[in-house]
């Protein structure tokens, strides 16, 4: 009996672990599609794009909402890391770039994302950096 339960947890368990990241990774594909979202509204509002993810969260407590502070995403994204992915961003001369990577690669993610004011979303599989190069995410 025990060795049938340790047969099915052998065969479940990374079963289970894909769906999870794979669902953990949509949603950081959404976050990405926010972020692209408020730096357009961001670039209307302001005339440029925001350099830094701070830039478009909320003010510190007290503080009014500007070109600093826009309010435009929550506290938890513009920190720079949820849903065990790290989010930086960051300004060019263009426009922006942002890239998402696991906080633990294989564990909290399985792909790195990249986006630019194109709002096309790029993915590596692996722990490699994506980048413009790297295929589209679909």
């Amino acid at each position: 009996m025990m060795a049938i339960i340790a047969i099915i947890l052998a065969v479940a368990l990374p079963i289970m672990t894909r769906a999870r990241l794979g669902a953990e990774e949509t949603m950081v594909v959404k976050e990405i599609h926010t972020i692209a979202q408020c730096q357009t509204q961001y670039q209307s509002q302001f005339g440029k794009y925001a350099a830094t993810l701070a830039e478009l969260g909320p003010p510190v407590r007290g503080g009014a909402e500007g070109p600093q502070a826009a309010h435009l995403i929550p506290a938890s994204l513009a920190s720079g890391e949820k849903d065990g992915y790290r989010f930086v961003l960051t300004a060019t001369a263009g426009g922006y770039t942002l890239v998402a990577t696991p906080e633990v690669f294989g564990k909290t993610g399985r792909r790195t994302f990249f986006l630019d004011q194109d709002g096309i979303v790029h993915q590596n599989w692996g722990p490699e950096m994506a980048s413009l190069d790297s295929p589209e995410f679909k």
